[in-house]
């Protein structure tokens, strides 16, 4: 499965800011791997920000559609105007380890719940525009083994083919490569094969 993430380093956070009838809504997005790393980034908030009347959240870490570890709260909004509103805005991005925090500086002028789900909904909107994106690759391990000789071989294709080489086992009777295989390609070493002229064993999980 390939999918966008945030292009940010753990504990960073990309900061968009909207005003709406002089309250002030500043999102800070970020790559949320867990929901650890979520928890990080809202105490970060709250402490940059303890002055706020909100910090509303939503998050999904893990792969677009990922049903359990996701979340979304209002933080003293009206039911289901902030969180709810947020995460439909990150769920229909199609974005994978992604969260936000909303922090609402209120400006004494009430939105109402429709306002309120708009506003929220806009301000993730617009920092998803903003924020810098790359493509992560899902992977499983496949091991192979080749001859000292084919090696170089194997690394060589390999590259070709974008396939990492994630650990190399060096034995008496040969090497062991660990391929990050994508989970989105069918497993076809025919052309590795050949290359090696038929030295190389395709190890299944013990």
């Amino acid at each position: 499965m390939r999918y966008a993430i945030p292009d940010l380093a753990e504990g960073e956070w990309h900061e968009t800011e909207l005003e709406i009838e002089r309250s002030r809504f500043l999102t800070w997005t970020a790559r949320i791997p867990s929901v650890e790393s979520f928890e990080a980034l809202l105490r970060a908030a709250r402490w940059s920000h303890p002055g706020a009347n909100h910090h509303c959240t939503a998050f999904i870490a893990g792969p677009p559609g990922e049903q359990n570890r996701i979340g979304f709260a209002d933080d003293g909004e009206p039911g289901g105007t902030a969180g709810r509103p947020m995460f439909q805005v990150l769920e229909g991005a199609g974005l994978g380890q992604v969260g936000c925090v909303v922090i609402r500086y209120f400006g004494g002028i009430k939105l109402g719940t429709g306002g309120l789900a708009r506003a929220y909904s806009q301000a993730v909107g617009d920092a998803l525009q903003a924020l810098p994106l790359r493509e992560v690759i899902e992977r499983t391990p496949l091991d192979v083994r080749v001859d000292f000789a084919g090696e170089a071989i194997a690394r060589s294709w390999c590259g070709e083919h974008d396939i990492p080489v994630e650990a190399v086992d060096y034995r008496a009777d040969g090497v062991t490569l660990t391929l990050g295989w994508p989970l989105d390609r069918a497993q076809d070493l025919e052309t590795l094969n050949a290359r090696l002229k038929g030295r190389m064993t395709l190890l299944t999980p013990s």
